[in-house]
């Protein structure tokens, strides 16, 4: 049975990284949403999410219920580190 392009669209729209969500919210965290141009802040995002593993769900609310704090802690301290080593390559490579 073939996947339909429709099923791959709700694919798309379903799964996604849970690193997405860290990373923009410490990118607002940081203030940079609104002092660094889209496409800075777009290779930022790209880099940083490269530095660091995927974490795929389906439901925020998964992540939110089941997730130890522990992890999240752990996840948003290699958050923080991928964003810094990723200002810190773009600031070089201007």
């Amino acid at each position: 049975m073939a996947i339909t392009d429709e099923a791959l669209m709700k694919l798309d729209d379903d799964i996604h990284n849970y690193y997405e969500k860290l990373l923009l919210d410490h990118i607002v965290e940081l203030q940079l949403d609104g002092s660094k141009d889209p496409e800075y802040l777009a290779d930022l995002c790209c880099i940083s999410l490269n530095l660091l593993p995927p974490r795929y769900i389906r439901y925020e609310v998964d992540m939110s219920f089941y997730l130890p704090q522990s992890e999240r802690f752990e996840m948003q301290m290699k958050v923080k580190e991928a964003v810094s080593r990723a200002r810190q390559f773009l600031d070089e490579n201007k």
